[in-house]
């Protein structure tokens, strides 16, 4: 029997991380949104998708959290999209209810579920999953570190006209202005970007990473990023269903882990089965210590403001 897993919003990101995920056949997908009948078109044309991607999953479009119950995994979406020359900040207050209204539908549903929040302002949003939830913090799990790393490793190999596949990356931090890409870390076929890049390409590149959800949103003018959320969404997605136990970088509960108590940042976690099934700490620096630091408090002063 295939697992089930739902995707809350059926706007550009929701449906194309449903579309990926039936058509890598990882589970049987519910698309869910408020707006009637645009889920259920959505949801229709990806099921006559299938014979052509020759994949036997089922998929049903609905505005009813009836159909979701018993869902193996829930992806949340749902919120408003960022436009141009608003912040993630901006956006705190009105998703925040949403994602409170959604959390609790969601779990009346599917109390034995892993949740992979994805809305922005993403940390602050996790947060608030993870209170109204009620869930341990392994099954409860923010979408940004993923995509942040996806968006280094890009223009790295784009600098070096490499293959992606040998470049290893990853951003440590909040999702947002303050996330902390690890150059330290980062590497093409084992060898550091240090000895490839200089230093001041490196500097553009890791400030090209910080802005590259806001470059996007300045590109399309009307809406954001979301081939590239949902790619992130379902290596994650796949991540737990198959028990994989991959490292990713996943925003994520801290308990003391890097100095960090009561607030969601991306470390590197360990994901399989059971959701976070161990968070790796690494060593680092003290400007990077430093930087972590910082990132974590511009979360914690937008989690205050929502009483988070």
């Amino acid at each position: 029997m295939r697992k089930k897993v739902t995707v809350v919003g059926a706007g550009n990101v929701g449906a194309t991380a449903a579309h990926w995920i039936a058509s890598k056949e990882l589970a049987d997908v519910v698309l869910i949104d408020v707006v009637e009948g645009v889920p259920q078109g959505k949801g229709l044309d990806l099921l006559e998708a299938m014979p052509i991607a020759k994949t036997d999953c089922h998929i049903i479009g609905t505005n009813d959290y009836a159909d979701t119950a018993d869902s193996d995994l829930v992806v949340i979406t749902a919120g408003l999209a960022r436009k141009p020359g608003m912040s993630r900040d901006d956006l705190l207050q009105i998703n925040f209810k949403i994602m409170s209204e959604v959390v609790e539908k969601v779990v009346a549903q599917s109390p034995e579920c892993t949740l992979i929040i994805v809305s922005n302002p993403l940390d602050a949003m996790a947060q608030t999953a993870f209170r109204k939830a009620g869930f341990n913090r392994e099954r409860v799990i923010g979408m940004a570190g993923v995509l942040d790393s996806a968006r280094f490793r890009s223009f790295i190999a784009e600098e070096l006209h490499v293959s992606v596949e040998n470049v290893t990356a990853f951003v440590m931090g909040g999702h947002g202005d303050t996330m902390v890409p690890l150059v330290r870390y980062s590497s093409v076929a084992g060898i550091p970007i240090t000895e490839l890049i200089s230093q001041e390409r490196i500097d553009a590149i890791v400030q090209r990473t910080r802005d590259g959800g806001a470059e996007i949103v300045k590109y399309l003018k009307s809406g954001s990023a979301y081939y590239a959320p949902a790619a992130a969404i379902t290596e994650m997605t796949e991540a737990i269903l198959k028990d994989k136990k991959k490292i990713l970088s996943c925003a994520a509960f801290l308990d003391g882990e890097y100095g960090i108590s009561g607030y969601y940042v991306s470390v590197p976690c360990k994901l399989g089965s059971r959701g976070i099934e161990q968070i790796m700490e690494i060593r680092l620096t003290a400007e990077e210590d430093a930087a972590l630091k910082n990132s974590a408090a511009a979360v914690k002063k937008l989690c205050s403001v929502i009483g988070m």
